[in-house]
């Protein structure tokens, strides 16, 4: 019988990374964007991991990477057509994430009609944390976000901002697809995305929670 894998290194086995877009409204109006009326989901691979220690490596086919700032909910098991009532439930942990954007190659996606695999999906375009156990977190909807650019404050929100909750976007995602142990769902991020550049720092954090720090480099390719 296979050993357990450890939820603790989700990023190393786990299968899906999920990310729900312009959940928090201040955000989606710095994008010029609507509000949406139901969660805006696309997807990252799984080669998007960058666990703490390893550099976000920028994009050769971009001139503009932006930060965004996530919650990230780790699946403990698997679920099909999850009720919201349980939704919960199925949650192992948290982890604070980035979903690194090609800011200029999203524009020309969306100004053509096309997905935005480019960029989003690129290789170390989704930094993860330490993994945070569920019961470190008593209500992730009552959490504080927060990131700084080489110090200089960028990013702050709370979750309590979310126009979907986690137990809303749980049960919309695995109505549509079935989602595993180990896979990540991003649940949108506050305003104050912005761009970065080789050699800055990040740090982040969840006031109370955990924080993180990466390097941004350029890949040797």
């Amino acid at each position: 019988m296979a050993a357990p894998r450890p939820m603790s290194r989700f990023w190393e086995w786990g299968k899906n990374i999920v990310c729900v877009g312009r959940n928090y409204a201040e955000h989606a109006r710095e994008m010029k964007s609507a509000p949406p009326s139901e969660p805006l989901l696309f997807l990252k691979p799984s080669s998007a991991y960058a666990p703490e220690g390893s550099p976000i490596l920028m994009p050769a086919h971009s001139r503009e990477l932006h930060h965004e700032l996530e919650l990230g909910v780790v699946l403990g098991r698997r679920g099909r057509a999850v009720p919201q009532a349980a939704a919960m439930d199925y949650v192992a942990g948290y982890a604070l994430c980035l979903d690194m954007t090609a800011r200029d190659v999203q524009e020309e996606c969306k100004k053509k009609g096309l997905p935005w695999t480019l960029a989003k999906g690129f290789t170390a375009s989704c930094p993860v944390s330490a993994f945070v156990p569920k019961d470190k977190v008593p209500d992730p909807h009552k959490l504080r976000l927060w990131l700084k650019v080489n110090g200089e404050l960028r990013q702050e929100g709370e979750t309590s901002s979310m126009i979907f909750s986690i137990p809303y976007i749980i049960s919309y995602i695995s109505k549509i697809m079935t989602l595993e142990e180990g896979d990540l769902i991003l649940t949108g991020t506050p305003k104050g995305v912005g761009p970065v550049n080789e050699h800055d720092e990040i740090q982040a954090g969840i006031d109370g929670v955990v924080t993180m720090r990466f390097k941004v480099e350029r890949p040797d390719y």
